[in-house]
C-alpha cells in the first residue's frame, strides 16, 4: 500500500511510518494542511492517515478537498478528539474510519488493512483473477494452485496491476505508487522494467496467461480478460 500520514506530532508520525515500512509499504508524511494538499494534488495514495488537529488548519479540510477533487483515497482519521460530534462529522464528510488517540499501532494497521481491502477488493481476504489467487492477509500468490514466490515489490506490483486491470498505467504512476519519494533517486525507469520482467517471467513459468503488455512510450497494461 501507499500511505500518506498527515500528523503534526513528529514522534508519532515517525513511529507510524517505521511500523508500516517494516511490511514493505510506501509511506509519505507531512505535518501540515498546506503540504498535505500539495501532495494529494500531485500524487495518488491507497490510504490517508489524517490527524484533524493540524497547526495551519482543520484536518476536515482534507476530506472536503478529496471530495471536491473526486479522489478515491481511503481516509482513517487519527485524533485526540474523542467527542461523538467530531466522529460523526468526519464519517459524514467522507472518512472511512475514526481512531481515537492513544492507540496501539497493531490496531491502526488492522484498521488500515480492513479499509484498503474493503474499498479495493470488496472485503475479501482473497483476490481471484482467473488462474491467479492472491491471499491479501498472507501476501501469497498461487497460479493454477501452484505457489509463486514473489519479492515484496513484485507482489505489490501484481496487486497494483490487477486493481487497475484494463487501464494503461504510466511508468511514472507505477514508480510513484510503489516507490514513493524514493523514485527521486533514480535517473530513469529501468528499475521498473527489471521488476516487471522478473514478475512476468515468474508468472509465465507457473503457466499463467500473459496478461502484461508494454504500451510503447507510455507504460504498461494488465489485460482485463
Amino acid at each position: 500500500m501507499k500511505l500518506l500520514i498527515i500528523e503534526d506530532e513528529q514522534a508519532l508520525r515517525d513511529n507510524i511510518t517505521n511500523y508500516f515500512n517494516e511490511d514493505g509499504n510506501i509511506c509519505e508524511s507531512c505535518s501540515c494542511l498546506a503540504v498535505a494538499i500539495t501532495k494529494l494534488s500531485n500524487y495518488d495514495y491507497d490510504c490517508v492517515l489524517l490527524d484533524i488537529g493540524l497547526p495551519d488548519g482543520d484536518g476536515f479540510a482534507i476530506l472536503e478537498y478529496l471530495k471536491t477533487q473526486m479522489k478515491n483515497e481511503a481516509v482513517l482519521i487519527i485524533s485526540a478528539r474523542n467527542s461523538l460530534d467530531n466522529k460523526l462529522k468526519g464519517l459524514n464528510i467522507g472518512a472511512d474510519d475514526y481512531l481515537t488517540k492513544p492507540f496501539h499501532l497493531a490496531e491502526l494497521k488492522a484498521r488500515v488493512v480492513a479499509i484498503y481491502r474493503r474499498k479495493a477488493f470488496n472485503s475479501n481476504n482473497k483476490l481471484v483473477f482467473n488462474e491467479i489467487v492472491i491471499n491479501l492477509l498472507g501476501r501469497t500468490v498461487d497460479v493454477n494452485q501452484t505457489p509463486v514466490i514473489l519479492t515484496r515489490k513484485e507482489y505489490d506490483m501484481l496487486l497494483y496491476f490487477i486493481a487497475n486491470k484494463g487501464k494503461v498505467i504510466s511508468k511514472n504512476a507505477i514508480a510513484e505508487h510503489l516507490w514513493g519519494d524514493e523514485m527521486d533517486m533514480h535517473n530513469n525507469f529501468d528499475f521498473i522494467y527489471t521488476h516487471i520482467k522478473n514478475l512476468r517471467k515468474k508468472l509465465l513459468d507457473a503457466k499463467c496467461n500473459d496478461y502484461l503488455s508494454s504500451i510503447y512510450g507510455i507504460g504498461y497494461k494488465f489485460k482485463a480478460e
